[in-house]
């Protein structure tokens, strides 16, 4: 994506002014030293007009005055330093602590103006809807805020209400992050490392999904349902006659920030168990619900006056599909085992490979990552913090990280001080260990849906079609002479081997399915000889094409072992 100035861009630019002194004020700091923008907007290297530029150089501001000037400069920015907080592998580690902690508060909205978006979205007065409405905000935040109140039928709640304007400024300042991060790509190293627009895609994406409260009300629906088995956990009911898109209307949940536990509190409930039960319903909804509570901070999660642990602020969700799912299960193993060569291999699958990525050094930073938390204490050791600096270590050495494991290691880093938090001998390491197996056992019922098992025997069925086709083209390609094999290295021996294994695997594979689509057919003739109900011979039929096909997998995967071996011995 090219930047070209046009006209459109002068309406915005008091912005990017502000944008311009954002970046003299941390660009020649350690922030963003490596990114090639200081020598574009210098026209040099940084050392011409006869002056050094160690000298000249201004010192490096604190890490939490981005924060705070982020802050002021608007609600988007603030969602975007959050966001940013989860790059480790772009930001350096003090810049990604002082926005971690990034509040959103900003001055409240003025109680008319609350009322007129009630007014306008459910179509009746404020005193109609609700018995009672507290005009002071329970909280205030960048994109709404949110108020108390009760139900005509008294049940307590609370009212989630969208800014008036925010919708109008989020289109302004994306416009012009847009545009910013067209001109990275385009002009930076960094840019063309990390494309910066790509990643601001993606956070627009979930920002309109945050402007959708029926969207948040429907995550706390599904949420809520797959979190039933957790006792100690509560999700916030939407009230969906009183929800619209700006507008969102959900059960009162009385509680404290966790955070906010003393120790004399921490010995009045069970810590142990509710750190566990924490932990273990974030890998649930990661890794077998795929769709999370993607800002777990302390901010929204309450310890309740009754001993539960409520989720709230379900805005912000990550989304991970059965594939990415699998691969980070593996990815959490192998860390926590301490299995660093696996690790590194899975990282590189996820991930995508840069021009100037170097395997050998990748894997052996990963390794020395690996093996020193292999002998970190129980109290200091934190998963969340190790998949942070695997995140680093991998954009350091060529890879970009997609963003939804971004979004894994900021949550799993704000569950490490919220389960040290309830219990501070937790260990995240044993639970993944020990919550592995049952996730994978998830894995595989979630698989064998009647939808995955249909698309399974539509699969099959197409196989058992189209094999005798393509068994013909290859055959009639080998009595032509036609079929062509390019190796760089020709062992006969090995090759004819190797046809040999070919051509008996595929005269199995005919054979069973010849006795499949035989037993198919005389399943429609009736006879007096029949298995459990079924005619007898087709059932016969059947289970030797079962036990033929066993067989065949089996052989295969030990014909595949050994070879592997070989290669290992030889290597």
């Amino acid at each position: 994506m090219a930047f070209t100035l046009t006209p459109e861009h002068f309406k915005h630019l008091h912005r990017y002014q502000e944008l311009a002194r954002l970046y003299m004020k941390y660009g020649r700091g350690d922030l963003l030293k490596d990114s090639g923008l200081e020598s574009m907007l210098s026209g040099g290297d940084g050392h011409k007009n006869g002056h050094k530029a160690d000298e000249d150089a201004p010192v490096d501001p604190k890490a939490e005055d981005l924060a705070h000037d982020l802050e002021k400069m608007g609600p988007i920015f603030v969602k975007l330093g959050q966001v940013l907080s989860s790059r480790t592998d772009l930001l350096p580690p003090d810049y990604v602590k002082a926005l971690s902690r990034l509040q959103d508060e900003l001055a409240p909205v003025s109680f008319d103006a609350i009322e007129e978006t009630i007014q306008s979205e459910l179509g009746v007065r404020i005193s109609k809807a609700y018995q009672e409405f507290d005009a002071e905000p329970l909280a205030t935040a960048s994109l709404g805020q949110v108020h108390r109140a009760v139900l005509r039928d008294g049940r307590p709640v609370v009212v989630k209400v969208q800014r008036p304007d925010i919708r109008e400024r989020v289109e302004e300042d994306m416009e012009v992050l847009r545009n910013v991060a067209a001109l990275a790509d385009s002009a930076t190293d960094l840019g063309r490392k990390f494309r910066f627009s790509e990643s601001l895609e993606e956070f627009q994406k979930n920002l309109l999904r945050e402007l959708d409260y029926q969207q948040e009300a429907q995550n706390l629906l599904q949420i809520g349902e797959n979190l039933e088995e957790f006792d100690r956990i509560v999700v916030p009911r939407p009230v969906l006659d009183f929800s619209t898109s700006r507008v969102l209307t959900m059960d009162y949940i009385r509680g404290k920030k966790i955070t906010a536990l003393s120790p004399l509190g921490r010995m009045e409930i069970d810590g142990k168990e509710m750190a566990e039960q924490v932990f273990r319903a974030y890998l649930k909804m990661i890794l077998v619900d795929g769709i999370f509570h993607a800002d777990p901070h302390p901010g929204n999660i309450l310890l309740t006056d009754d001993g539960k642990v409520a989720l709230i602020d379900l805005g912000m969700i990550g989304y991970l599909g059965p594939v990415k799912q699998q691969e980070i299960l593996k990815f959490l193993l192998a860390v926590s085992e301490g299995r660093a060569d696996e690790a590194a291999e899975i990282a590189m699958r996820i991930g995508e490979q840069t021009e100037d990525f170097n395997e050998k050094t990748y894997k052996k930073r990963v390794a020395d990552l690996v093996n020193q938390n292999q002998n970190v204490t129980v109290a200091n050791f934190k998963i969340g913090q190790v998949m942070a600096d695997l995140s680093k270590v991998s954009g350091d050495s060529g890879i970009r990280i997609p963003s939804e494991l971004t979004m894994l290691s900021k949550a799993l880093l704000n569950l490490d001080e919220i389960g040290r938090t309830l219990d501070p001998n937790f260990d995240p390491n044993e639970a993944i260990r020990e919550y592995g197996t049952e996730i994978t056992r998830r894995q595989i019922f979630k698989s064998m849906s009647p939808s995955n098992l249909f698309s399974t025997a539509m699969e099959a069925r197409e196989f058992t079609q189209e094999l005798p086709g393509r068994v013909n083209k290859i055959l009639d390609a080998v009595a032509n002479n036609n079929l062509r094999i390019h190796v760089e290295a020709i062992d006969e021996l090995t090759l004819i081997d190797g046809f040999q294994k070919i051509a008996n695997r595929i005269t199995t594979g005919l054979i069973l399915a010849s006795l499949i689509i035989g037993a198919a057919m005389l399943m429609q003739v009736q006879t007096r000889f029949q298995i459990w109900g079924y005619p007898g011979l087709a059932m016969i039929l059947f289970m030797l094409a079962a036990g033929g096909g066993v067989w065949l997998v089996i052989s295969i995967l030990l014909s595949d072992h050994d070879v592997r071996s070989e290669r290992k011995q030889k290597s």
